[in-house]
């Protein structure tokens, strides 16, 4: 459920100095916003949304980026059929009125020389709230097969899904979700 999931994912760390901002493309295959949520109790769903777009700039010096990525809600995917096509009802994400996520952050804040978080805002369901996501594991290196620099990272937050007018089953399916994104990224 979040995008952000997305997304966030996010802004990544990049070792050495640069001139000015860099621009990066998500690479859609090997970027998935992850979730998981309380079920009645008993156990913990999870999910991933299977396609995303976005983009990120990181302007190392000045140590500040920008985030922007889109995540297609109907790409949702649980192993489930009959529970993502009910995920993708009026219930959950109603995906025929709302089709997509967006994460847009404000600020990034770096550790050091490495990005640790993203502040921002992730539209959902029609609703727009703020969203902090923590930025780990951050690789950047010369992607083998591409010729360019490739960053990775782990991204993760929380969000109750109540606040983007999501309140089907609460309490039994919890209100709180937590999102784990791997994100890749291709340098522009």
């Amino acid at each position: 459920m979040r995008n952000s999931m997305l997304a966030a994912f996010a802004a990544f760390g990049f070792s050495g100095a640069a001139l000015a901002a860099d621009s990066y493309t998500l690479d859609p295959g090997h970027t998935f916003p992850r979730f998981e949520i309380n079920h009645f109790g008993f156990s913990t769903h999870h999910g991933q949304f299977n396609k995303t777009a976005g983009k990120l700039v990181l302007d190392r010096a000045a140590k500040a980026g920008s985030i922007e990525i889109t995540v297609d809600t109907a790409s949702i995917s649980t192993g489930d059929p009959a529970l993502e096509k009910h995920l993708r009802s009026p219930d959950f994400f109603d995906v025929e009125k709302f089709p997509a996520m967006l994460y847009k952050s404000k600020v990034v804040k770096f550790n050091g020389d490495t990005p640790a978080s993203a502040e921002g805002e992730l539209t959902l369901h029609g609703v727009t709230r703020p969203l902090t996501l923590t930025i780990s594991r951050v690789v950047c290196a010369l992607h083998p097969f591409y010729k360019k620099e490739d960053c990775g990272a782990e991204v993760t937050g929380t969000l109750k899904r109540s606040e983007f007018g999501m309140q089907a089953y609460i309490p039994a399916v919890g209100d709180e979700v937590t999102l784990h994104i791997q994100v890749e990224a291709i340098r522009d």
